[in-house]
């Protein structure tokens, strides 16, 4: 049996896609790409649209695009910019995957306190993990899953989520990032979160769209029809370590990727 370079196409295929998508973002005048054109960097836009050329093309230029044009949050990734919002445990990841091979994510709303940070902050958060768990293969390849805990969302959040904020919420979840978003879950959410759910709405995709599921208050039998107990923190009716735990262990890898981080944040690049 022949070997497959990278798991999705026979080798010479896969550079043919990577050499061709490099010579169109190499021919593109004045353009300045967020990251060197290696072939890992390549590599993950042509898994994210399944090695059709044209969509990864298409979608490493929404990511160029996304990235120049949102300095507030792209600008600078070092992680001192989020510190407070790591330390207050709002952000973790679990240490298993899901049964597809899907990276899964959880962010805790309530602990976002809108006086100290902005829909941009918290948003960083989201960049700064995105951009390095799609160094992962396998991550590149079965996508993330997310599970957003809207417990203690109050009006002060929903204040910070202008239309312009919710194009580029939707943006990142449609075409600007190279990763699959597989399923985004939406536990204990209140009445009043389902207008601002409405202004990010008709930004998405028919096949996200389908990929959002509200589970109440009421979570835990049906979180479980998606992710397994097994891998699911404790908090959250799984047999997982804690949160805490989770939120720390994420903080301090994010810490350790601080020069990386600073390396692609857009403010080092000349």
């Amino acid at each position: 049996m022949s070997q497959r370079g990278d798991g999705d196409l026979p080798e010479p295929q896969a550079r043919g896609a990577v050499t061709e998508l490099r010579r169109r973002a190499e021919a593109e005048p004045g353009q300045r790409w967020p990251q060197p054109l290696s072939d890992a960097f390549l590599l993950r836009f042509l898994r994210a649209r399944d090695f059709n050329v044209d969509l990864a093309w298409r979608l490493l230029k929404n990511y160029q695009k996304w990235r120049i044009e949102c300095p507030e949050i792209s600008a600078d990734l070092q992680p001192s910019s989020i510190l407070g919002l790591l330390h207050a445990g709002y952000h973790g990841v679990l240490r298993s995957r899901d049964p597809y091979g899907s990276k899964v994510l959880i962010y805790r709303i309530g602990q976002w306190d809108p006086k100290l940070f902005t829909a941009y902050d918290v948003f960083r958060v989201s960049l700064i993990t995105s951009e390095l768990i799609v160094k992962e293969i396998e991550t590149q390849k079965n996508g993330v899953k997310a599970i957003f805990d809207l417990q203690g969302w109050r009006f002060a959040h929903a204040f910070q989520i202008s239309p312009a904020v919710a194009k580029k919420i939707a943006a990142v979840l449609t075409d600007s990032f190279p990763l699959k978003v597989r399923g985004i879950h939406l536990i204990n959410e209140p009445l009043f979160f389902h207008p601002v759910f409405a202004l990010i709405k008709p930004f998405l995709t028919e096949k996200i769209k389908q990929r959002v599921h509200m589970h109440g208050n009421n979570y835990m039998q049906s979180l479980t029809e998606h992710f397994p107990v097994s891998i699911l923190p404790q908090e959250y009716g799984g047999e997982g370590v804690s949160f805490e735990e989770l939120a720390k262990e994420w903080t301090d890898f994010i810490m350790s990727c601080a020069d990386y981080l600073q390396s692609i944040s857009l403010v080092t690049h000349k």
